[in-house]
């Protein structure tokens, strides 16, 4: 946290400040997993939908029992305070983490190719909740191995049935 906190800029700040709040409710995640479905390809849709289910279920981990069980405090700095509100909720684990893994993860399974864009973009927002002084480095961590998990279970669970064309019945 040091190290981030000494690495402090305005053009940092601003970039990472941005990416935070865009993962927000997952609403970063949601874009990408719409621009995915709205591309036409049955990979690409099958990559949009994983994703989503991983992040229902990272959320509803991370932002339920695990923050109730482990009930850590959000760090706190009067020499470098928190550059986004701090948030009501426990710290341990990152749920924006968490959504962001469970996301890449699940959607990478099913699209590998979309992952030299997605991991990255991943990391980058757990950095930025370190970065922003709401998390500490182990909050992003297990919030990260939750997610990796969650995205793992996402592609693992059966494919939704496929829904009949409106056409069919007609014939």
């Amino acid at each position: 946290m040091r190290w981030s906190n000494r690495g402090r800029s305005p053009g940092l700040d601003h970039a990472l400040v941005s990416l935070t709040r865009a993962a927000s409710y997952s609403r970063l995640w949601l874009l990408i997993a719409a621009g995915l479905a709205a591309a036409g390809n049955k990979r690409a849709r099958r990559a949009a939908g994983r994703g989503v289910v991983a992040i229902a279920i990272a959320s509803a981990v991370a932002n339920g029992p695990a923050k109730l069980l482990v009930r850590r405090r959000r760090p706190f700095s009067r020499s470098r305070p928190a550059l986004v509100r701090m948030p009501r909720s426990t710290s341990f684990p990152s749920g924006h983490t968490a959504s962001a893994f469970a996301f890449a993860t699940a959607a990478c399974r099913e699209h590998p190719r979309l992952a030299p864009a997605l991991v990255p973009l991943a990391g980058a927002v757990a950095y930025s909740r370190v970065y922003t002084g709401v998390h500490y480095p182990s909050d992003v961590a297990a919030g990260a191995a939750m997610g990796v998990a969650c995205g793992v279970i996402a592609v693992r669970l059966p494919p939704p049935a496929a829904s009949p064309r409106p056409h069919d019945d007609l014939a």
